[in-house]
């Protein structure tokens, strides 16, 4: 059976674009890899952040949308974001994060230590400590590689269904159990980065997708071959598939599992160095060809934006 390769990106609804920036550039010290727009709604940025060379199983995405109503996290959405950190940097980090008023606490789950926390618009964000080969060396805003994050180890998802959620990761993306308690199992793949997910066993109540709130998560294929591949055994399976939608830096396929969560399935190229430099990434607003011609209508209407070095 095919295996998926693990998470591509995580994709999440927020507030003021600025504020974004700050949190996930400054604070937590991701590298801002691509300035570009919501490719169904260009009024609405869409923000890229990862690690040093923006590698797939790292990419955390954002739509920033300043003037939207809060939403809720529950069923049918990825409730938390897991990002590994190196070994023996917990304690920096729970420092970090209270130098800039940030509360945390420790919280332990299926046997491993857990440092959580919320964005300024109120998307879970954990950190854990794992000894990987994987090395970022984006240093910034006094992070060094010895504590910056790494790339995702996974997340939380809260399913309507648990069951069904966790027969797709089992029969379909070819996960298997490892952990379990009487709140969560843990599925995990063979892959170094965002290579497990927990599911959680009982309800978190009806989630509304909004500001605070993941959208949806990505699963990674190797190329457009085994991205095919994979559209065609998830159809076979009786589930609602989306066309290849090109995204410029990757192709996607959509589709809503049975407990309401929207899994996408990107390809890992043709990466983000596509339009720009590696050297380069982030510096200027990147919009696809279809939206060119509107360029100076988009740049009157979206908020500027910069982060401080």
């Amino acid at each position: 059976m095919e295996k998926t390769r693990g998470i591509h990106h995580i994709t999440a609804i927020v507030g003021h674009p600025q504020e974004n920036m700050d949190f996930y550039g400054k604070i937590l010290g991701l590298r801002f890899i691509k300035k570009t727009v919501n490719f169904d709604d260009p009024e609405t940025y869409h923000f890229y952040f990862g690690d040093e060379k923006a590698n797939p199983g790292t990419i955390i995405t954002f739509f920033p949308w300043a003037n939207a109503r809060k939403g809720r996290i529950g069923d049918g959405q990825v409730g938390t974001v897991t990002f590994i950190i190196p070994k023996g940097s917990m304690e920096f980090w729970k420092d970090r994060l209270a130098s800039y008023g940030i509360e945390s606490n420790t919280n332990l789950r299926l046997e491993e230590q857990y440092l959580q926390f919320e964005d300024y618009h109120g998307l879970r964000i954990e950190l854990v400590e794992k000894d990987i080969d994987h090395v970022n060396n984006w240093e910034v805003f006094g992070i060094t590689q010895n504590e910056a994050i790494l790339g995702f180890a996974g997340g939380i998802l809260l399913s309507s269904n648990p069951e069904e959620t966790i027969k797709l990761l089992e029969d379909i993306f070819g996960y298997r159990r490892v952990k379990e308690d009487e709140e969560y199992i843990r599925l995990e793949t063979s892959f170094e980065l965002g290579n497990y997910l927990d599911v959680k066993l009982t309800s978190s109540g009806k989630g509304i997708n909004s500001v605070g709130t993941i959208h949806h998560i990505a699963m990674r294929a190797k190329d457009d071959k085994e991205q095919l591949k994979w559209q065609i055994i998830i159809r076979n399976k009786g589930y609602e598939v989306t066309n290849v939608r090109d995204r410029n830096y990757f192709k996607s396929i959509y589709f809503r599992d049975k407990g309401g969560i929207l899994f996408e399935i990107a390809t890992d190229g043709p990466g983000f160095n596509i339009d720009e430099d590696l050297k380069d990434l982030g510096k200027s607003l990147k919009l696809p060809k279809q939206y060119e011609e509107i360029r100076e209508k988009l740049e009157s209407i979206l908020i500027p934006v910069s982060l401080e070095e």
